[in-house]
């Protein structure tokens, strides 16, 4: 007999955690683009903390861009689902933070709830390649296809920043206040850079309405942390059995959390304090520890792995040989850091290699390493860069660069591409260099936005990285690694 869905509080078990406040009697304040499972993990869950503390109508409507799926599963389960945290004793919370109904590939239903003045926050996790910015020039990328439409369609926008745009502008014909805008994506000067591309976007439309928003509207800058694996057929299952109903929006994480917040919210804010949210002034030092160490040697591990087998993230860091090479990777980056900040790199890298180790996450090795080009310039190449400039040694950085090449070599001999948005350049440039690792280390790393030219034109670092290359190659994976911990 199947089980009931979730769509109610009652029939749980007593020792399954519930929301703390009535969720009818608060209304909705927070627009969230991304119902991913790291903002049901993450956000969703700090402001169902928030309003357990202190209420407000800061409830979250939820709504996807393009996919349906899970706007449709927590419509109908009114927007209730459950939060698995995997240790050595799950723990298990129902999360009621979000409205009833979700939003599901509809961008007129989101452009017309974005113009709700009882809406004050916009927040997004859609990933790095849905915006359309160029990071380099700080600009729209005008041949993204979402961008590209929203230039020709002003009044019918489909992408991220033509629906933020539109919205904006709608406000102010209406005579309401701008919202804030909140991105929660795993980015570098995230706040900074939604902002360049809004601008960019408003520019093009409406000169005087670019100038309103550089002056009215706020862009905070966030870091944020929380391992999120994908979710398995034996989440729900687990799910099923620990609360007695189905639930076809569960997510599972671990029990870390972490969120920085720049504190900045004209119209006000959910007190994510509660939930151990940190407000600062400035956001960068925080975010570069993140994106460097922990995102850094995640994308190290996600390659080797790959290579030598090993699924998850578990089972690479019980490996001694490459639990070390993990650390040396967060111990060179960690001396990339500001100094005078607050920050203590070795003992971060101590409670990352504990959290990576935590038997109960299965972090798969192939979802970390998705989109390699879009996240390795700031997570390996700017760090690289900058310790070269200050007289460190890069070998750690040379090693983690031919691995990802030695990866791609693997995958073109197979024929098989990364998902990666530049996947068929990152091919074809492995067929031109064929065997010769020099020639694949030059033309990858000369890829436009992909690596700083301080680091393109070091011979130091791209001898390194092509003579490791070639070994792997020549010799395998596991052959080189003994050298590496010898060097």
């Amino acid at each position: 007999m199947s089980m009931p869905l979730l769509t109610d509080l009652t029939d749980l078990p007593a020792d399954v955690i519930r929301p703390g406040y009535d969720r009818d009697g608060l209304g909705t304040g927070i627009l969230h683009l991304g119902l991913g499972a790291f903002h049901r993990a993450h956000q969703a869950v700090y402001t169902d903390d928030a309003l357990a503390a202190e209420g407000g109508d800061w409830r979250i409507l939820g709504a996807n861009l393009r996919s349906t799926e899970m706007p449709q599963a927590m419509t109908a389960q009114n927007g209730l689902y459950s939060l698995l945290e995997r240790s050595e004793s799950d723990r298990l919370r129902v999360i009621g933070a979000h409205g009833h109904k979700a939003i599901g590939g509809d961008a007129a239903a989101i452009l017309k709830a974005a113009s709700d003045p009882a809406i004050r926050i916009l927040s997004l996790t859609v990933s790095e390649k849905a915006y359309g910015i160029d990071r380099a020039a700080m600009d729209i990328d005008e041949a993204h296809p979402a961008v590209a439409a929203d230039l020709a369609r002003p009044d019918a926008p489909q992408g991220v920043l033509g629906i933020i745009t539109a919205a904006l502008a709608a406000r102010h014909a209406a005579g309401h206040a701008p919202f804030t805008v909140l991105c929660c994506d795993n980015l570098p000067d995230n706040g900074t850079l939604l902002r360049a591309g809004v601008l960019g976007m408003a520019r093009r439309h409406d000169p005087d309405l670019a100038a309103r928003i550089a002056d009215q509207v706020a862009f905070p800058a966030t870091m944020v942390d929380r391992i999120t694996p994908a979710v398995t057929d034996r989440t729900l299952s687990d799910v099923e059995r620990l609360t007695g109903h189905r639930d076809l929006a569960a997510v599972e994480t671990e029990p870390f959390t972490q969120w920085v917040i720049e504190d900045h919210f004209p119209e006000g804010r959910p007190a994510w304090e509660a939930g151990g949210a940190e407000f600062v002034t400035d956001v960068s030092a925080h975010e570069a520890m993140k994106l460097r160490m922990l995102n850094g040697s995640h994308s190290l591990i996600a390659y080797l792995g790959q290579m030598l087998g090993l699924r998850y993230v578990r089972d690479l860091v019980a490996d001694r040989a490459l639990s070390a090479l993990v650390l040396r990777h967060m111990r060179a980056a960690g001396t990339t850091l500001p100094r005078n900040a607050g920050l203590d790199a070795p003992s971060y890298a101590e409670a990352l290699m504990d959290r990576f180790r935590n038997p109960a996450i299965a972090h798969e090795t192939r979802q970390i390493a998705m989109d390699g080009t879009e996240k390795l310039p700031q997570r390996w190449f700017s760090p690289a860069a900058d310790l070269l400039s200050s007289g460190g040694d890069p070998r750690a950085y040379a090693f983690a660069t031919a691995v990802w090449l030695g990866w791609l070599s693997e995958l073109a001999a197979k024929g098989e591409q990364p998902n990666d948005p530049r996947a068929a350049r990152l091919m074809q440039l492995v067929s031109q260099a064929g065997s010769d690792a020099t020639a694949l280390t030059a033309s990858v790393l000369s890829l436009p936005g992909l690596a700083p030219d301080a680091l393109v034109w070091d011979e130091g670092f791209t001898g390194a990285t092509s003579r490791t290359l070639a070994r792997i190659r020549a010799e395998g994976l596991r052959a080189v690694l003994a050298t590496e911990l010898a060097g």
